[in-house]
């Protein structure tokens, strides 16, 4: 009997979800995670998992992963020491990289940019040089390329970058170039700017495959590890890594191309929000992950989410798809503190993390956090366990949260929701971050709420934001090993075209599209995977324009409506972010083909039908909520069906999470079991 298993690795817990290929059965465990070494969390929570299903860990056939290896090595400054080969005369093109700086109009008295990830003490110009048009301007000279070469390994590189000028339309020079480095370099991973992203900008091309380079050696590392513990323990498993935009991806291109994975964590909740909403019958959300570390929002529209064509890690952006994920530092862990210089509360984004973790865990955690605040505020019952094992500490919480309330000169309580009113507020910033200021009304949209610590504020942001229902999932602590669990795998192919609409005919578009597909199909047909579909892509502009817009391309109104098609499609682009679009002409610069592997079988399981919510209610608990003390009924919510509604205030419990249903608020049990929250008037 077959396995698959689906394992997200967050900043606090890793979350892993075992399902039974044949019946459907899903068993969840989420275990402490271990940021020396994410392995050891990731095998400690499939052992448990099997554990608990009674299977051996060798009727595990496939493993889709969420890794957070590359995103840290961005973040910690953790990467390899890397070396850049360019053309001659470019060898700043990371020092020049583009004039822009965060924050107000005096932002730059304070902005200090991080250095480049490759350092100009390890970057070498080599003489050669191709063409706009992709012809041979200067032949490379291989002697004086091949001494470079030699001293950059003299200088301790652990990998290198060949981006070269106009390579992307010819990279013969880049491939001999990687040839002759691998003859060189004794087995340093190389990376050349055409494999990475064959597209226009030398800078954007450079700088992605400098952070490829950068994150390799970690996530080469990491992944094969993995894979051969993995081997050991599971006997012929299939490991899969989760990409930035949502598809998986083979061990092996992971190891590769790891600036795909960037953004992998925080894709897993929105694929698996995706498949629990579709399957309860909404398209349209706002996806709500909120961990133990920090927050991630994103918007899903007619059952896809927003991809954007840029993925930011820290102050580094590389050009490389992604989910278009909004992270803020607002999670279970944030630290609140009372600066002296204003005596203002903040909250984050600093985070107690997993360990010592909050003060609630009992570990030595001496700061006040946003669990803490809950726990004072009577969120989480007496009886209440995190991850189902883990005790609560109350009064070390009300202790730490008590130096919060003496700074303000407030009570305990009225200090612990000022705590919560904050990173609420935060939360809600990142949400308006992914709607409103992308032209979407939040109102049209449900906001589905996931990770340990999202139902337990969703009912209040979604009071902010008037976003209705707040869809609370089975499991809400583990979604995201649900949506490795149950994606698809996606290949990415991609080109510049720089052609006026005048200059270039819709059967031209479309051969190059289909040859993209080609490209696109022949990576998963090699891991013997069917493709299911092929979706299309353009970056358009105005002629003259610098912005770009990416529109998608429907090769059958392609062939009926010819390059109106894309044109209108921009044109109502453009007007909905900026209100307004011009009579002038517009040109492609890119083409994009996405291929997809057939998506998973699995459904979700039917919820019993209910016996009244009265039969689920397992005690009360004095709660202080809206500016008053009440009581609120606690509902288990594994004795919650179908059709059960619990009134406001109210707590439901469950493993991993712990939903807040507030005043003047209704909760009904669907179908599905997904909990589906509602202001009473409606």
């Amino acid at each position: 009997m077959a396995h698959r298993l689906g394992v997200d690795v967050g900043g606090t817990f890793t979350d892993v979800l075992l399902v039974d290929d044949e019946t459907g059965q899903r068993v969840t465990s989420k275990v402490p995670s271990t940021p020396a070494d994410s392995s050891v969390g990731v095998l400690n929570g499939i052992t448990r998992a099997c554990e608990k299903a009674g299977i051996k860990p060798g009727q595990i056939s496939q493993v889709m992963h969420g890794t957070t290896v590359a995103t840290n090595a961005m973040l910690t400054s953790g990467g390899a020491r890397v070396g850049l080969v360019t053309t001659e005369g470019y060898g700043q093109v990371l020092q020049i990289a583009r004039s822009f700086v965060p924050g107000g109009l005096g932002g730059w008295v304070i902005y200090v940019p991080s250095a480049p990830l490759a350092p100009l003490e390890l970057t070498t110009e080599i003489f050669e040089r191709i063409g706009a048009d992709g012809s041979v301007v200067r032949p490379l000279d291989e002697d004086q390329a091949r001494e470079a070469l030699l001293k950059l390994k003299d200088a301790g590189i652990e990998a290198l970058t060949v981006s070269l000028i106009n390579s992307f339309e010819n990279p013969i020079h880049e491939k001999r170039v990687r040839e002759i480095a691998e003859d060189v370099l004794d087995g340093i991973p190389v990376s050349i700017s055409f494999d990475v992203i064959p597209e226009m900008m030398e800078y954007e091309r450079t700088v992605t495959t400098v952070a490829n380079s950068y994150v390799r050696p970690a996530v080469e590392s990491y992944v094969k590890n993995l894979e051969a513990e993995l081997t050991d323990r599971l006997d012929g498993v299939t490991l899969r890594i989760l990409r930035s935009d949502g598809g998986l991806a083979s061990a092996g291109a992971a190891q590769v191309l790891p600036v795909n994975h960037l953004m992998s964590g925080p894709a897993g909740g929105v694929s698996g929000a995706i498949w629990v909403a579709r399957q309860a019958g909404f398209e349209n959300l706002l996806t709500f992950d909120m961990g133990g570390t920090s927050t991630d929002v994103a918007l899903v529209r007619d059952g896809r989410a927003a991809l954007r064509r840029e993925t930011t890690v820290g102050d580094v952006t590389v050009r490389a798809s992604s989910v278009d994920v909004r992270t803020v530092g607002a999670g279970g862990g944030s630290i609140a503190h009372v600066p002296e210089l204003t005596g203002a509360l903040r909250v984050g984004p600093e985070s107690a993390g997993a360990d010592p973790g909050p003060a609630a865990y009992g570990r030595g955690g001496e700061s006040p956090t946003v669990t803490d605040a809950n726990v004072v505020l009577g969120y989480f019952p007496e009886s209440q366990r995190l991850g189902g094992d883990m005790p609560l500490d109350r009064s070390k919480s009300q202790e730490v949260v008590q130096q919060i309330a003496d700074a303000r000169g407030l009570s305990l309580e009225r200090a612990a929701a000022g705590i919560v009113d904050i990173v609420n507020e935060n939360m809600c910033g990142a949400l308006r971050l992914v709607s409103v200021e992308q032209g979407y009304d939040p109102r049209d949209f449900a906001l589905i709420a996931f990770g340990g610590a999202g139902p337990l504020h969703a009912n209040a942001l979604a009071k902010l934001i008037h976003a209705w229902p707040v869809i609370i999932p089975p499991g809400p602590g583990v979604l995201c090993a649900y949506g490795d669990a149950t994606t698809r795998l996606r290949n990415e192919a991609s080109r510049s075209f720089v052609r006026r609409f005048s200059n270039t005919s819709s059967d031209e578009l479309r051969a190059l599209l289909e040859e993209l597909a080609g490209q696109a199909r022949a990576s998963l047909e090699k891991e013997g995977e069917e493709v299911e579909a092929v979706h299309y892509e353009a970056d358009l502009r105005y002629q003259g324009q610098g912005l770009q817009l990416s529109v998608p391309v429907d090769l059958k109104l392609l062939s009926s409506d010819g390059l109106n098609h894309p044109g209108e499609a921009f044109d109502r682009m453009h007007t909905k972010l900026f209100t307004f679009a011009l009579d002038s002409e517009k040109e492609f610069v890119n083409l994009r083909a996405a291929a997809e592997s057939p998506g998973s079988e699995l459904t979700a399981a039917s919820a019993p039908k209910g016996k009244g919510a009265d039969s689920a209610c397992v005690g009360k608990q004095v709660v202080f909520v809206e500016g008053e003390s009440v009581t609120a009924k606690v509902f288990a919510r594994e004795l919650l069906g179908s059709g059960d509604t619990i009134q406001g205030p109210a707590i439901v419990t469950e493993m991993d999470s712990t939903t807040l249903i507030l005043p003047s608020h209704e909760a009904e049990v669907d179908d599905l079991g997904n909990i589906l929250i509602r202001p009473q008037e409606a």
